[in-house]
């Protein structure tokens, strides 16, 4: 399992995956699950990804195949016009490793699914941040829905409902994200450090600033112990009940 959260902010977007791959408790193994191309000036593309490990390696390695020799029948996402484009395209990829698999190896699709977080921006279009699901459709964050989960996702959830904001700036969103992320790494052994994260900034056609959450950083642990503080002392002030 992972975790993976994209985040749509008036100053650009925000990523954050985990790192753990676990195929069962005593098989546990650290990938990196985001991917970014980019031609400083002229766009800008990160995805994350989260499913089956062959499935997701199969589908980074297509497109970055086709970004080396792009055909009619294998375009680039480096060529196409729109972030909209790429999303077709990378959707379209899933789509074919799915069924390719499928049809090679087990009869249930389920062991091959993976679903993807995919934003950036080119030029002259607007950041755009999608959900690509394993069929190869897609939806696009909104006001209405201004952030992606994938994975293990129930668990960090209810902090992002509760404290996000769109003004944010990408230090809060940071924070925002590691408690997200900490409350799931709490709750469930198949998500942990280390975190990988990215900011990209309105405009900008380059990657921004790209860091890894380690399990001595200190501020994560500051976080970590924090929230927790923080949680009983919000629980300690509340009524108390009382049995009638």
């Amino acid at each position: 399992m992972t975790y993976c959260v994209g985040l749509r902010l008036n100053k650009g977007l925000m990523f954050m995956s985990d790192t753990r791959t676990n195929a069962g408790v005593d098989n546990i193994s650290v990938f990196r699950k985001m991917f970014t191309w980019e031609v400083p000036g002229e766009r800008l593309i990160t995805l994350m990804t989260a499913g089956n490990l062959a499935t997701t390696q199969a589908v980074v390695s297509l497109l970055e195949e086709h970004t080396k020799a792009a055909s009619e029948r294998n375009p680039s996402i480096l060529d196409a016009p729109s972030m909209f484009q790429v999303a077709t395209l990378v959707g379209k990829t899933l789509r074919e490793v799915i069924a390719t698999a499928s049809e090679t190896g087990q009869a249930s699709e389920s062991a091959f699914s993976a679903s993807i977080i995919l934003g950036g921006q080119i030029v002259g279009g607007e950041t755009r941040l999608f959900l690509i699901y394993p069929e190869g459709n897609f939806v696009e964050a909104s006001d209405d829905t201004p952030f992606f989960q994938i994975g293990e996702t129930k668990y960090g959830r209810p902090i992002l409902v509760r404290a996000y904001d769109a003004d944010m700036s990408f230090e809060e969103a940071a924070k925002l994200l590691l408690v997200s992320f900490d409350s799931t790494i709490k709750a469930n052994i198949s998500v942990d450090l280390p975190l990988d994260m990215q900011t990209y900034e309105l405009g900008a056609l380059q990657r921004g600033r790209e860091v890894r959450v380690e399990h001595d950083d200190p501020y994560y642990q500051e976080i970590s112990s924090g929230w927790g503080d923080a949680l009983r002392a919000a629980f300690a002030s509340l009524p108390g009940f009382n049995f009638y």
